[in-house]
């Protein structure tokens, strides 16, 4: 049999083997979460010293990206977020899956980065972070998470835009994209004040809209502050609130408007007084006018009317009417009703007949171009939220949410329609008198008399005589 020498270079070789075979399955091991190699050996000390070696040279910064790695449903507004301890960030980056760069930016203290706006809906955004610790020794982390999608979550579509100045008579209107359920959760993280320390109150119209209002309109030249909290709220099952926004809006003039059918003439009112009154025709005998407190909700130089958008069609058809340059036309309801400049009618119409499908209309020219008709000024000397009070068209009194009417509730009824609960302050109670009485105190016992009440009462608190 022939004897095989083995030389010393193969027994280095075999060693060598041995050892990266080994060093495999202890790389292996350490992966599976398992303490110990099969065998139950010590392993090999050079491979200790390399770990050691290894964790010596790690960073000790800690970056945590939020929302953690895989998440579904995510915030879009606050969730988002890059933070590390022990360590300073050097790079962030985000994008979306088809790698589309967000904006972003990181602290002055350089501990922390978040996105410059908030994020899309239904959207995987993935985020890279990398941050150095005292040493200089670089860390890296890796996250991806998708954002709560459309048909999970809702948002409200607001008026009236944040910065404007309105009238008095214009609510907060909130229009949801989905059928709310759980109206006091989300009423609860809607709040609206004023600085003129008015008592706002929400309203709800159905389960899509939400108003706010105070008792009375507006005081002139207050502030009132929207703000939304709704980032996670639960709505109905399974859909939640992304939104969270501040928004205020000034209050103009108290400019209030009444328009009377019956002797067929607006007066402007400023404050109370009257400034101008302006001659009208109203709705005719067959397609009277809504009566009521309506607010001014839209505003057009000059705009298309069709009656067939509104349930005015002939036998073919084809709407009545289909003006396409109503002059200085501005929205009272929501079904169409609108003060507008009427260049069709003689001027004489105005004042004497009143002959419109519904509108109350103004004197005016075509074009809209001469700003000297009573269209015109109304138009120009009018904001929106103002309010004009229809009277005497013998019609109903307008629904509350055909437009930006809630001001034809009662209080209590406007109340009635929150989600909220209602608090009252505190009133202590008048003290009771006897009819024909006079008030009285209450006298305060002396010193003395406390000690003599203590000391008649001292048997029967120790049981000794």
């Amino acid at each position: 049999m022939e004897k095989r020498v083995m030389t010393n270079s193969r027994r280095r070789r075999a060693l060598m083997g041995s050892s990266a075979l080994l060093g495999g399955v202890l790389v292996l091991t350490a992966c599976s979460g398992s303490s110990n190699a099969a065998g139950g050996g010590d392993g090999d000390p050079s491979q200790a010293k390399a770990d050691k070696a290894a964790a010596q040279q790690t960073s000790e910064a800690q970056i945590k990206i939020t929302p953690a790695d895989g998440s579904a449903d995510a915030s879009i507004n606050n969730s988002a977020a890059v933070t590390v301890a022990k360590g300073t960030l050097t790079d962030v980056t985000m994008t979306t899956a088809d790698g589309k760069a967000v904006k972003g930016e990181i602290s002055a203290d350089k501990a922390s980065w978040k996105p410059s706006a908030p994020l899309a809906r239904s959207t995987t955004y993935k985020v890279a972070a990398t941050a150095t610790d005292a040493k200089g020794r670089a860390a890296h982390e890796n996250a991806s998470f998708t954002t709560v999608a459309p048909a999970h979550s809702f948002i409200g579509t607001f008026t009236p835009d944040n910065g404007s100045t309105v009238g008095v008579g214009m609510p907060v209107s909130i229009n949801f994209d989905k059928s709310i359920t759980d109206k006091a959760a989300v009423q609860k993280h809607i709040t609206v004040s004023s600085s003129g320390g008015q008592q706002v109150v929400g309203h709800w119209f159905g389960a899509n809209r939400l108003d706010f209002r105070p008792e009375q309109y507006w005081k002139e030249g207050s502030t009132v502050t929207l703000k939304l909290d709704l980032d996670g709220v639960q709505g109905a099952q399974g859909v939640y609130g992304v939104q969270q926004k501040t928004v205020t809006f000034h209050i103009g003039r108290n400019q209030v408007s009444y328009v009377d059918a019956k002797t067929k003439q607006m007066k402007v009112t400023r404050n109370g007084k009257t400034v101008k009154t302006i001659p009208i025709s109203a709705g005719s005998p067959e397609h009277t006018t809504y009566e009521g407190a309506m607010v001014i909700s839209e505003k057009f130089t000059q705009t298309r009317m069709n009656g067939a958008s509104v349930g005015f069609t002939d036998s073919d058809g084809k709407g009545e009417y289909d003006i396409k340059d109503v002059p200085h036309a501005m929205r009272l309801t929501t079904s169409g009703t609108f003060i507008h400049g009427a260049y069709w009618n003689a001027p004489s119409v105005f004042g004497n007949a009143n002959t419109s499908h519904g509108c109350v209309g103004l004197q005016d020219t075509k074009g809209a171009k001469d700003t000297k008709t009573p269209a015109a000024w109304f138009y120009n000397h009018s904001l929106i939220g103002d309010v004009v009070v229809v009277q005497h068209t013998g019609d109903r009194t307008v629904s509350p949410d055909n437009g930006l009417n809630g001001w034809n509730m009662s209080w209590s009824q406007w109340k009635a329609g929150s989600a909220a609960a209602l608090t009252r302050p505190y009133r202590a109670p008048a003290p009771l008198l006897l009819k024909g009485a006079a008030p009285f105190a209450v006298p305060r016992p002396s010193a003395g008399l406390l000690i003599l009440l203590l000391w008649r009462a001292y048997p029967f608190i120790t049981g000794r005589p």
